[in-house]
Parts: C-alpha cells; structure tokens; sequence
C-alpha cells in the first residue's frame, strides 16, 4: 500500500483525535469577534480558505484567506493563523517572521521540532496526522477539522460518513474519465479547489475547480463524455442537468463535504494506479518548498 493510501484511510480516527485538541488548544485559536487572516501555501490555501467561509458564516467575526506570499501588508488582523504540515516552508515563515511583534500569530503544524514552532506566537501541534507522502491528505483535512470543531460545527456524523467513503466502491467509470471538474458553494469552494489538486498532483489528471454557479459562465463549455462533473455539497437547481445534456458523467456529492473530499482523493490514487503511476511520488514536486535567498527553489 502506498504511504498516500495508508494515510488517507487513516482520517476518521485522526479527525476525531483533531476534535479533541481543538478544546485543549483553544487559547491558540481565534476567538469570536477577532478579524483573522488564515494564510497557508497550496493545500493548506485552499483548506484556508474553506475554514475562512465557514467561520465568518457561521458567525464567528470576519476571516480572510490568502496563499502566505500574497498577504495584503496593508490590512489589520487581530490574528494571523497559518497552516503548515512541515513548518517549514519559506513563505509562511517569512510572513511570520515580518508579522512578528506587530500582530499576534498561530500556526498549525505536524511537526513540533520546525523553524514555525518559534515563528509563531501559538502553536497547535498535529503530530498525529504527519505523513510521509508528498501529497497532503490527512493533516489537511485534520486541521480543518480542528478549525470546525473549535466553532462547534464538527460532529461525530463526519466521520462516519468519512468510513462510508473510504469503505464505498467508486464507480468504474469514474476512473475512466479523462477530465474533472469539481463544484462547490460556499465554504466547499475550498474543497473542490484541494480536490482537483489532489487529481493534479497524486495522478495528473486534467482537473478544474469553481464555484458551482460560476461554472455556467463559461466552464461547462468544455464538458463532454470524458468529464466527471462532482458537486460538493447541495447543486444549484438545473445544473445536474444542464451536465447531462453535455453527456458528462454528473457526481452528486451527498456526504458531508469532507468526507467527500476523501472519496476525491481515493480517486487520485485510483487513477494513478490504473496509470501506472506512483501517487506518492508526483513529479517536479517535494514536500515543502523551500526558496533560496536569491528567489529559486
């Protein structure tokens, strides 16, 4: 079994680990009524960005998210919480480091022994959910989870429904497809951006990712019989189809988000496989990018 697999079958008991160290870390996490700026670099941007949505919807104060190297400098946060599986990569720790003294910081990381651990004010520390593969599964959606549970919106339900993706068949022809296109709405926006690059890294896959009501505007144009359109979450009406007659391969996500984001990157590894392809070692990619004083990696 690839390190990949192993890890990503590993996520119901590692979010339910998450839960709990949301209430013994709450200190390090945003407090509502705080702006909080979540910033993280791939993965952890696009999962940034689901937690952003989901905090501000749910009340919580008003959260932004940005990829780590495009921090607007202009604005003011009460808090910068970044996400980091390595704690170690140069974008997250320069901004860190520039932040330092002026805002108060937090970082999520699996590593507790990374340069994060003294760049940030507070740590919260997921060593459980570590991996080995260069592509993130478990400590993404671990983090997440922390973040859902801290604002009381995690329940024991997601990881059953977690079980039922890791233990449900995909469907034959979802692996055939030569094309992908995730949906989301709201907060699942940031998880259909992760799922397509989930296909993108782990099995080099043709993938795209919008926000369901944007995908009328133009993208649908490129949907045939080779594409799987997958929703995550509820779908606009009319948009199931609106596929079918493009005579795409219509996915209706109907478990909870994260859970179907499980299902996703099984995909990835299902369709690596069946490429002759080793999804834990993605080409041109490492496990965290580090950059060299002169701007190379």
């Amino acid at each position: 079994m690839s390190h990949i697999a192993e890890e990503l079958n590993s996520q119901p008991e590692c979010w339910t680990r998450a839960a709990a160290e949301a209430t013994r870390r709450a200190h390090a996490l945003p407090v509502p009524g705080e702006r909080v700026a979540i910033v993280g670099c791939g993965t952890s941007y696009f999962m940034a960005q689901a937690a952003a949505v989901l905090r501000e919807s749910a009340g919580h104060g008003e959260t932004d998210a940005f990829a780590a190297s495009e921090f607007p400098h202009g604005r003011s946060y009460d808090r910068v919480l970044a996400l980091t599986r390595s704690g170690i990569t140069t974008e997250v720790l320069d901004l860190l480091g520039e932040l330092k003294g002026r805002t108060r910081t937090a970082a999520i990381t699996a590593d507790p022994g990374a340069p994060v651990t003294g760049a940030a004010d507070e740590l919260v520390v997921l060593d459980f959910a570590d991996e080995r593969s260069v592509v993130q599964t478990r400590f993404a959606t671990s983090a997440f989870t922390l973040l859902r549970a801290h604002l009381g919106l995690h329940t024991d339900a997601v990881a059953a429904d977690a079980r039922t993706a890791l233990s449900t068949p995909l469907p034959p022809e979802l692996v055939e497809c030569g094309q992908f296109t995730f949906l989301g709405r709201g907060w699942t926006v940031g998880l259909a951006s992760e799922a397509g690059l989930k296909m993108r890294e782990a099995s080099l896959s043709w993938t795209e990712a919008y926000p369901a009501m944007e995908y009328r505007h133009g993208p649908i144009s490129i949907t045939t019989r080779a594409t799987a359109t997958w929703m995550f979450g509820p779908a606009p009406a009319g948009l199931a189809q609106q596929v079918a007659t493009t005579g795409g391969l219509w996915i209706q996500g109907t478990l909870d988000p994260l859970a179907e984001l499980v299902r996703a990157q099984r995909l990835a590894v299902a369709v690596a496989t069946a490429r002759g392809l080793d999804p834990d070692r993605p080409r041109h990619l490492t496990r965290s990018v580090i950059l060299n004083p002169a701007g190379g990696e």
